[in-house]
């Protein structure tokens, strides 16, 4: 029975994550014959640094694992919830905004300045991910929000370590971003936009009734 439970509220995500790779797996691919390229000054004055592919290539599991543990939470459905429905409307958002607006960026070095484990890496990154659909950026998207479902939970509001290790590694995730020049300044900008408006839909009522039923019980102390 327990399991079954767990199946239950995991199936959705699973279908949803066929739907937006499937949906991805498409725009990546199909024919375009202009993107607009998103580039601005400030873009121009963040140098390369290849380290931060540590923090990025730990979003997969810092999304992996928050999501996970928020599943695992029995006594607590809404903040599972609100945070798929968070990403769900994200990533959403972003596929709707590929298909009508196609973009891409021009930011990726032609040569990297050193030659070392973590230059290796952004190639094989390189190879992979193209540079094409990145507005808004989704790592920096989930990553927010996964962020402020750990900040907003109850039963992690009293691990200080755990909530501020969060925020620092959703920091330099996003930082990385940009000095992996996988996304230009607009696309993070954008994201965090996106971010407070899901903030707003989803998480706003949520505490507005808790500050109402907080204020109700002082009334009758």
């Amino acid at each position: 029975m327990k399991l079954s439970y767990y199946i239950k509220r995991l199936i959705p995500v699973l279908l949803y994550g066929i739907f937006y790779l499937a949906c991805f797996f498409y725009l990546e691919h199909r024919n375009v014959r202009s993107y607009y390229i998103i580039h601005t000054k400030i873009d121009e004055l963040i140098p390369f640094c290849e380290y931060f592919i540590i923090p990025y290539v730990m979003w997969f599991f810092y999304i992996f694992i928050t999501v996970a543990y928020f599943l695992l939470q029995k006594d607590n459905s809404a903040e599972y919830y609100r945070l798929i429905f968070s990403l769900g409307l994200g990533m959403t958002v972003f596929l709707l905004i590929s298909w009508i607006f196609p973009n891409g960026q021009d930011l990726r070095p032609l040569e990297f300045p050193r030659d070392n484990i973590f230059t290796d890496m952004i190639r094989i990154l390189y190879r992979g991910d193209t540079s094409t659909n990145i507005f808004p950026s989704i790592h920096v998207f989930n990553s927010t929000a996964c962020c402020l479902a750990v900040c907003t939970s109850e039963k992690l509001k009293r691990r200080k370590a755990v909530r501020w290790s969060i925020s620092a590694l959703t920091v330099l995730i996003i930082l990385s971003t940009m000095f992996l020049k996988q996304h230009s300044v607009l696309d993070v900008i954008c994201a965090l936009a996106l971010n407070y408006g899901a903030y707003a839909l989803f998480y706003r009522p949520h505490f507005a009734s808790y500050r109402a039923k907080a204020v109700e019980k002082k009334r009758f102390l």
